[in-house]
């Protein structure tokens, strides 16, 4: 669905809007302010992105790689001897 919006610009800027429609090609002034809002989609995504890595910078450290995987390896296996116990009583 598409809504229109009506907005008002000095000269300057309107001759600048008009000048970036023909210099690059864009169908309309719409098009043009499409991409403009688009591009400033994706740097508010980026900026939400970056706050987000800092703030798990910031944060203390969790356990280690190597003791994590230890643990999930343990209880699979754990997991799976339970599961061959389990069948050998049912036969």
């Amino acid at each position: 669905m598409t809504t229109t919006m009506n907005i008002s610009l000095p000269d300057s800027m309107k001759a600048f809007v008009d000048a970036r429609v023909k210099s690059r090609g864009y169908g309309s002034h719409s098009e043009y302010l499409r991409d403009l809002v688009r591009k400033d989609e994706l740097e508010a995504a980026k900026d939400t992105l970056r706050a987000l890595v800092a703030e798990g910078l910031a944060s203390p450290p969790g356990r280690a790689w190597g003791d994590f995987k230890a643990d999930l390896v343990t209880r699979a296996e754990a997991h799976g001897a339970a599961n061959r116990q389990r069948g050998q009583s049912e036969a």
